[in-house]
């Protein structure tokens, strides 16, 4: 299991989803707000707002929330001004972890980023330390027990994918950040709907955990996503199935 990728997964077997679901409510709020206020109000004209639409009823959020937070980012609404921020550093074994804020208060945010960092035997590093392992690519992921998956590849290949890989039970169709929407758009037409799909960072190389290096690689990456601020964890980590069913 690597990174980013399979960290809904992760995220699913821990039940962490439920337990969480006001605090991911507020963040999908902030997301839309600042879609919104950066690119209009108009889901079908924004791309990025769509993305954070989709997300929203994926997560149950109640139509009226999500009205009124497209409301809010257009100006209906007084709120606060946030601004996205990016972090990188380092992880337990010096795995790349790339970190997706938005804030209205730098300060408390970074202090907050290199505490969790620090906590797990990490560090905070420069703008640039890491990013360069990560590219930006559309992630779309089906249950490979509910679909029929040559039939899939040959849906999402057609629709202009650039492969369809298999793990741990998921697959996974992998496009370009440019031609996310159009895939997700054509599977869909073909009786493909994703049980979860984004835009991320996904990692060029990886870094193989076991044992104690892999337990504080998950409890860093549940420290990070329960910052308030905190949008979005990206990390280029490699827990093997067997590893992962020990520590769950």
């Amino acid at each position: 299991m690597s990174g980013h990728s399979k960290w809904s997964t992760i995220k699913r077997k821990k039940g962490a989803l439920d337990a969480k679901r006001s605090k991911i409510f507020t963040k999908l709020i902030r997301e839309i707000v600042v879609a919104v206020r950066t690119g209009g109000a108009d889901v079908d004209g924004n791309p990025r707002l769509r993305l954070a639409v989709d997300k929203a009823r994926g997560a149950n959020m109640p139509k009226d929330n999500i009205e009124r937070a497209i409301k809010k980012g257009a100006g209906g609404e007084s709120g606060d001004a946030y601004e996205e921020m990016v972090y990188e550093g380092y992880g337990p074994a010096g795995v790349a972890v790339y970190i997706e804020a938005l804030t209205d208060n730098k300060n408390r945010t970074v202090g907050d980023v290199r505490h969790a960092l620090t906590k797990f035997g990490g560090n905070l590093g420069a703008n640039g330390c890491v990013g360069y392992l990560f590219e930006k690519r559309g992630v779309l992921c089906f249950d490979e027990n509910t679909v029929d998956s040559e039939a899939l590849m040959e849906a999402a290949l057609e629709a202009g994918a650039e492969d369809v890989l298999e793990e741990g039970g998921t697959l996974e169709v992998i496009t370009t950040s440019a031609g996310f929407e159009s895939v997700r758009d054509g599977l869909a037409g073909a009786g493909f709907p994703s049980e979860d799909a984004e835009v991320s960072m996904e990692p060029s190389t990886t870094v193989k955990l076991e044992g104690k290096s892999a337990g504080s690689m998950l409890k860093l990456m549940e420290m990070l996503e329960d910052l308030d601020d905190v949008q979005n964890v990206y990390a280029n980590f490699d827990i093997s199935e067997e590893e992962m069913d020990a520590l769950l």
